[in-house]
């Protein structure tokens, strides 16, 4: 990778270690698709390969691939393919699982629209201060903090519902 007229060495494999995960927890977030989540996976890793000379230092990259991953999942979202198929999967493990506090929590953001799913996500799982998501997502301070108090709310509101339905049974 080249930084600010140097270069600043990098391994693909230590880069695929520590932010794979990553990736692939914001791209199961807002695909909803363990299938369609490794598609965007590769294509964001893919776009690394090809982009790698425009990295300029480790902050950037981690910000680059957020940034990467949100615009895939909206392009392979938006796709003609996605608009007109029908969703064929059943994932048998789920079914008879019980659901766990953390999985609750996991399908209650699975519920928010994608702009929320993403400022919670950031701000939560990666720790990013609302400045920084600002920044990444090109938006201002205030609308980082009205989709954060927005998804709060709705969290609240269906994790609300599901302690009241268990305290039923």
């Amino acid at each position: 990778m080249v930084g600010q007229g140097r270069q600043v060495d990098f391994c693909a494999e230590q880069v695929l270690e520590q932010y794979a995960d990553m990736v692939y927890r914001l791209a199961i977030i807002h695909m909803k698709n363990k299938a369609d989540a490794e598609d965007v996976f590769q294509e964001v890793f893919l776009r690394l390969v090809k982009n790698a000379d425009k990295i300029s230092s480790e902050e950037h990259l981690k910000a680059w691939l957020i940034k990467v991953t949100v615009n895939c999942c909206k392009k392979q979202f938006d796709s003609a393919w996605n608009r007109h198929r029908a969703s064929l999967e059943y994932d048998v493990e789920e079914s008879y699982e019980m659901e766990e506090k953390d999985e609750s929590v996991t399908a209650a953001v699975q519920k928010l629209p994608e702009n929320y799913r993403t400022v919670i996500h950031l701000f939560y799982y990666e720790e990013y201060s609302v400045k920084e998501i600002s920044t990444i997502l090109e938006q201002s301070e205030t609308a980082v903090k009205t989709r954060l108090s927005r998804a709060r709310d709705m969290l609240r509101n269906y994790l609300k519902g599901e302690v009241e339905y268990a305290g039923t049974v």
